[in-house]
């Protein structure tokens, strides 16, 4: 009896298991995941590097090229000993130079848009890693980020929606929709579906990655800071608040800082959204925790003024947010026109009732001309005409 219970267990435990690798092996394979925030990814990481290339521009020779203190020659040494890599100190020369800031802007921008995803998805993490690497001693928190970011893109069908490659695939599926379709043989199709299936597998893995890194970010932040004295006591924020390299507006920062209730606290909940993000992913929790998250990001950036780092990170954040939060925001903004298009109208209603009615035969503004009879006259229009404290004549 012992050993049929025991063997029943086993059986159970063995079916449990035969089912969760099967689950998980479904959604591996099944269908790609998170198609909108690989989208939201790729155009917030092109965009942000954008940016930060046009905001550089003056100063580009000075960090990345031929005047930069920090020469290609050194650079090179120091390859040899990281094992880095940079297309950028291939050439000395200035123009080599410009053709290569040339190249990485119209990438960032294609790759925001969506062109060809594929390949400039790789581009674009060429590029990255070139200026990253050219002056890696220039750079941060931010930089680090959008570089690891852009490694794990190139894995994912992030132009899947919202891009150029979207528009163009959707023109050609209803073409062909309207044309006959040609016989394939057998083994044709068995290409087509191993393709299928190798890019959503790698697909599905590089949102895992993603999702992996950005809790392993936020988990080691906030236990590193757990084992400081000046967070643990709530000053942390003061310190940050009074350095003079990370105060854009000194006025501003001291007004914060005047508040020390408020900036304990909020030294206290960074330090508990932090620790506590990779665990409330799978609940409705995570909601407030992303929004508030949102709030301190948006404060990093103006009261430190580190807006890249605090765009990577928002950017970042957004891969957790699921494709039918994405897909409601279209129907929430047709719905706001509407609502908003919707008053015009009944502002022309309450128009129309404050001007009496026009119609009548007879009536001043009427369309219609009425004939009286001869020796007849029409008081109808002098009767109105008489203001009502008029006296009446006899």
């Amino acid at each position: 009896m012992e050993n049929e219970t025991q063997r029943t267990a086993y059986t159970g435990a063995d079916r449990w298991l035969a089912d969760r690798i099967t689950a998980v092996w479904d959604l591996l394979t099944g269908r790609p995941v998170s198609l909108y925030a690989a989208s939201v990814l790729r155009i917030g990481y092109g965009l942000l590097y954008l940016l930060f290339l046009l905001r550089e521009f003056p100063h580009r020779a000075e960090i990345w090229g031929p005047d930069s203190p920090w020469t290609p020659a050194l650079a090179r040494q120091l390859f040899e000993q990281t094992g880095w890599f940079s297309i950028l100190t291939l050439s000395d020369g200035r123009t080599y130079f410009e053709l290569c800031y040339a190249l990485a802007l119209v990438t960032s921008a294609l790759f925001m848009l969506g062109w060809r995803t594929r390949v400039l998805s790789v581009l674009f993490a060429v590029m990255v890693t070139s200026f990253h690497a050219r002056a890696i001693f220039m750079t941060d928190g931010g930089d680090n980020l959008i570089l690891l970011m852009a490694f794990y893109l190139v894995l994912t069908a992030c132009g899947r929606r919202w891009s150029l490659d979207a528009r163009r695939n959707r023109l050609k599926t209803i073409r062909a929709g309207t044309a006959p379709e040609s016989a394939r043989s057998p083994f044709t199709l068995q290409l087509r579906d191993a393709r299928t299936a190798l890019i959503t597998v790698v697909h599905n893995c590089g949102m895992l990655l993603i999702a992996t890194q950005v809790c392993f970010l936020y988990g080691s932040a906030g236990l590193y800071k757990v084992q400081g004295p000046s967070w643990s006591s709530g000053t942390a924020l003061h310190y940050v608040l009074n350095l003079e390299l990370f105060r854009p507006w000194p006025v501003l920062s001291h007004f914060v800082d005047e508040h020390t209730l408020a900036v304990a606290i909020a030294g206290y909940m960074t330090v508990l959204l932090q620790v506590a993000f990779p665990f409330v992913l799978f609940g409705r929790l995570k909601y407030p925790v992303l929004a508030m998250l949102l709030g301190m990001h948006i404060g990093i950036a103006v009261l430190m003024g580190l807006p890249l780092f605090s765009g990577a990170m928002i950017v970042a954040d957004a891969a957790f947010l699921p494709d039918r939060f994405y897909t409601f925001l279209p129907h929430l903004g047709r719905r706001a026109m509407r609502q908003t298009d919707s008053w015009h109208p009944a502002l022309g209603r309450a128009t129309a009732r404050t001007v009496p009615a026009q119609g009548r035969p007879g009536a001043l503004g009427s369309k219609n001309r009425v004939t009286l009879p001869a020796g007849r006259k029409d008081t109808t229009l002098a009767t109105e005409c008489v203001p009502p404290d008029a006296p009446k004549s006899t």
